[in-house]
């Protein structure tokens, strides 16, 4: 009998286990201390964790700030994990986002820098694209940069530079 009572009671997570949950919902409130006020303030959370987080941000020395995140990951099993981590993957994947299109932006300037075929690949891939403005953009970028005397160890870029990487950072926005 005895046998049968020990099999059927459920099994508790291991000290290991309840550990590695523990400093993985201590880990998710340090990333919550790195999401702006403004993101915070439209999540789901108990008011005692948004103190805590609050609390945190105003704490300046080194060993309050570590028993502060020890608080917040203490609160952190009382609160519902999944928001909380849907909204620190949102932010991460949007400063993502942003970040390539400044590089795509930066690689469409150099290639139209270079030759006339990426203007050619452009218009086809943007065709609602201001065809004059985007050439004059080109040709003027272009003058800077032949302008510019070979023997500087640094290469500095003129006004038209930066204004054509403005134009295709909007462009790719749209």
């Amino acid at each position: 009998m005895e046998d049968t009572a020990f099999e059927t009671a459920p099994e508790r997570p291991s000290k290991s286990a309840q550990k590695r949950e523990s400093h993985a919902l201590q880990k998710l409130g340090a990333d919550l201390l790195t999401l702006p006020a403004s993101r915070l303030a439209g999540i789901v959370m108990p008011d005692a964790l948004r103190e805590a987080l609050a609390e945190h941000h105003r704490t300046r020395s080194h060993e309050g700030r570590r028993r502060q995140l020890q608080l917040i990951g203490k609160l952190m099993r009382q609160a519902d994990p999944e928001p909380l981590q849907e909204a620190v993957a949102d932010f991460r994947l949007g400063r993502a986002q942003d970040s390539l299109a400044l590089h795509q932006a930066e690689i469409w300037r150099d290639a139209l820098l270079a030759s006339d075929e990426a203007l050619t690949r452009w218009l086809v891939d943007f065709p609602g694209s201001d065809t004059q403005h985007l050439r004059s953009l080109v040709r003027a970028a272009r003058k800077d940069a032949q302008s510019q005397p070979a023997h500087e160890p640094v290469q500095r870029h003129g006004r038209a530079y930066r204004d054509l990487f403005q134009w295709l950072k909007e462009a790719l926005k749209s």
